[in-house]
């Protein structure tokens, strides 16, 4: 916290915080990976542009430099046990004046880890995820920035996904303000169709996720085909396979929507090389994608 390392139980913020009343806070969630080399972190160089990014949109002046924080995430993952594990990067103003102006108040940064095996749980392991379109429209662009990972923004995630669950589902698919295909409530979405990916565009206000990027260049890197358009509610019903990426999922596949069956209800081939391929990755076991997105805790 602010660049001391602390007790897990030791670390607290004032009732009065800022970002507790009025949602100023920006994160991040990195993968930490157990590899044949050692532990290592999942692009982290991108994950901490993308909370500066994140912070620029909401005026915070973060006093650490890209690098620090990195070196913080490695010397937060090293103090704790030496296994997988979530990293949660998190800046927000802190406690000092009330009301909805932030700006006289610190920017704070803290960083926390610990162990986080299934974000989507399924009632049938063996399947696919259940999901269902959420009544909650995504925010639109023009209310918050949604490409700024900002905790405000997970309010809005927070209704579908509890509807979903008290809905009997696993998990909630939103839509923009034009009814198109956004992303679920805490990851991106693809679909399959006639061997081809395709995924909503971060302008019609899907987040430009890390794990998200990471598939569509190694679909890229692969040759395998792939569009980045908008999807309509009506085509996710009749895809071939539907699958749904985030850091905190991982690579997630869907067997259900709205209650129809996505295609044969079975995990699609195109699905399973992609977890494969990521896995791979992950594990660092690919020669040229493992070497550029893995960053390890103790290097050698």
């Amino acid at each position: 916290m602010d660049g001391s390392i602390v007790r897990w139980d030791d670390a607290r913020i004032h009732v009065l915080t800022h970002g507790l009343h009025y949602g100023t806070a920006v994160f991040e969630g990195i993968r930490c990976y157990n590899t044949d080399q050692g532990l290592a972190a999942f692009r982290l160089t991108d994950h901490v542009v993308r909370l500066n990014h994140s912070a620029k949109m909401y005026f915070m002046e973060i006093e650490y430099s890209q690098k620090q924080i990195e070196d913080a995430v490695i010397d937060t993952i090293n103090v704790n046990e030496p296994e997988e594990n979530y990293v949660r990067v998190i800046a927000y103003f802190g406690y000092g004046k009330m009301g909805v102006n932030p700006l006289p108040n610190k920017v704070s940064i803290a960083i926390a880890v610990w162990k986080w095996d299934e974000y989507i749980r399924n009632r049938e392991p063996d399947k696919g995820a259940r999901v269902a379109v959420s009544s909650w429209m995504r925010i639109d662009g023009r209310s918050m920035p949604t490409q700024a990972k900002a905790t405000a923004n997970y309010a809005n995630s927070a209704l579908a996904r509890m509807e979903a669950l008290k809905m009997g589902f696993d998990e909630a698919i939103m839509l923009n303000p034009a009814g198109k295909v956004i992303e679920a409530s805490a990851e991106n979405i693809f679909l399959v169709r006639d061997k081809v990916f395709i995924t909503p565009p971060v302008s019609s206000g899907a987040l430009n996720g890390i794990t998200r990027d990471s598939i569509l260049t190694i679909l890229r890197h692969r040759g395998s085909p792939f569009e980045i358009r908008d999807i309509s509610r009506e085509e996710l019903y009749t895809a071939d396979e539907v699958f749904l990426t985030g850091t905190a999922a991982g690579i997630r596949e869907v067997g259900e929507i709205d209650n129809r069956t996505i295609g044969d209800g079975n995990i699609g081939n195109h699905t399973m090389q992609i977890k494969d391929t990521f896995h791979r990755i992950t594990k660092g076991r690919d020669e040229i994608f493992s070497k550029r997105w893995l960053t390890y805790t103790n290097p050698h």
